[in-house]
């Protein structure tokens, strides 16, 4: 039998086996930020301890920047700490770090691709859960903790559990309205939120092949949300023209030669895998995550589920969620009233998805009673978001347009929910607290989707919208 991809890169970095099991893997890029990295910084400090190496490690800051004003020093005594911890850190120890007014600061997961820093075949760690983001690009990329960021630093390695690989075949190809968010929500809704554990994901078939990067990356961003310790896609053309070209990419004969070895390092066609799991994506409809975990999605079409109708693990979860919402079993997801729309974060806040929802919100005005905020994910994003004069189509639909950063994906910034809240987002989670409230309440959807609801006012079928039905 041939070999996946997972087992060839993980062979390719092992340095060994250790007494406790687990293998030593050599990290080929370190991303890190200002939220996870202090601490580790700290303890390296105690150590008496320098980089290793210090030009695999890159910087940003995202997570705790304000959006709606970025100047210096920011508002949040804690925030302006915890970035200038990271200035003085990276300025220390010969980190190259993507600041404010760099023109290259953004969503760690955003920015990681879009500068070719992330590129097939590689071990990435970033002391974030969604660094499975970049293995969209065909690299093993893994969510670390702190301490461990502290080891990648010292060492430039990390112990891991070997994995099993769950090859994902999406057979195929998405109809109107349709978009890679509703491939993955289907999938951590049937898999379940534990369904990944101990496995690798490895997504194909038709309907994957057929996505652009970013659709790609988008996919990948949440294997985590389905319990995966990675996700990955294996490298093809659309990763080579994607590459090509970008800031820290090979250059003229250098890239060649790495899109040939990117090839040999693309799973097997007699690969073996652990397990398999199959979706239609056809059989799509635009999806919506209702509850307080990405597991709990149902088509917009569909009504929310009675609990008797639920395998028997899920109905205690289902019922937490019943009770935090404030929803009804066997009511319809469609129709119900938000109060704030976000788009943007790692998982959707690439060009690509500001232009859908700008597409959609073009000549629209968002309901008077919503709040819309769009954030790109980068300020390279938002940059070309300017060439395309997206930023004045949201302001003349009443949705406001902000600096980079993680934004309202997470409650670690301004941007917040306030008190029960309902919020239309294209982030990744739905936990309770997340946005920034204790009782906000979340539905994770498309970045279109959530367009759609900032217009109507109310989550909306996009393929009834776009068709003109849901001005």
């Amino acid at each position: 039998m041939g070999k996946n991809l997972l087992n060839k890169v993980w062979e390719l970095h092992k340095v060994r086996t250790l007494p406790s099991g687990q293998d030593q893997l050599y990290i080929g890029l370190h991303l890190i930020h200002e939220v996870t990295s202090p601490q580790a910084f700290a303890m390296l400090a105690e150590r008496k301890l320098k980089v290793l190496h210090p030009q695999r490690t890159f910087a940003t800051v995202d997570h705790i920047v304000p959006t709606d004003t970025q100047s210096r020093p920011f508002k949040d005594d804690l925030a302006e700490q915890m970035i200038r911890a990271l200035e003085l850190n990276t300025e220390e120890h010969g980190i190259t770090f993507f600041g404010l007014d760099s023109g290259l600061q953004g969503i760690v997961h955003i920015i990681g691709p879009e500068l070719g820093l992330s590129q097939p075949g590689m071990t990435i760690a970033c002391g974030d859960s969604h660094t499975s983001t970049h293995g969209a690009l065909g690299a093993i990329a893994f969510g670390i903790g702190t301490s461990q960021v502290r080891d990648v630093l010292a060492t430039q390695t990390l112990a891991f559990n070997p994995l099993k690989v769950r090859r994902i075949e999406v057979g195929g190809r998405l109809g109107p309205g349709l978009y890679s968010k509703d491939i993955i929500l289907r999938i951590i809704a049937e898999l379940g939120v534990k369904g990944g554990l101990g496995y690798a994901y490895e997504y194909g078939g038709p309907a994957v092949e057929a996505l652009p990067m970013e659709a790609r990356l988008t996919i990948c961003n949440m294997s985590i949300e389905g319990g995966a310790r990675v996700g990955y896609i294996n490298p093809d053309q659309v990763t080579f023209d994607y590459l090509e070209g970008r800031r820290f990419t090979p250059k003229s004969q250098a890239f060649k030669k790495a899109v040939a070895y990117w090839k040999q390092i693309a799973s097997d066609a007699d690969a073996e895998y652990d397990d398999r799991f199959e979706l239609d994506a056809g059989a799509l409809e635009p999806m919506v995550a209702w509850g307080i975990n990405p597991g709990q999605a149902v088509g917009v079409d569909q009504k929310l589920p009675a609990l008797n109708d639920l395998k028997e693990e899920d109905r205690e979860a289902a019922e937490m969620a019943y009770n935090h919402t404030r929803f009804q079993p066997g009511q319809p997801i469609k129709g119900q009233k938000i109060d704030v729309a976000f788009i943007g974060s790692c998982t959707n806040g690439r060009i690509s998805d500001l232009r859908e929802a700008a597409r959609l919100v073009r000549g629209h005005k968002a309901a008077s009673h919503v709040k819309a905020l769009v954030v790109p994910g980068s300020e390279a994003v938002a940059e070309q978001a300017a060439v395309e004069g997206l930023p004045e189509i949201f302001r003349e639909a009443g949705f406001q347009w902000r600096g980079a950063g993680c934004s309202m994906c997470l409650g670690m910034n301004p941007d917040v929910l306030l008190g029960d809240q309902i919020c239309a987002s294209s982030s990744n989670r739905n936990f309770i607290g997340r946005q920034g409230s204790p009782t906000g309440r979340t539905l994770l959807m498309s970045p279109a989707m959530a367009a759609a609801a900032a217009v109507a006012g109310e989550v909306a079928d996009i393929r009834q919208f776009s068709q003109g039905g849901g001005a």
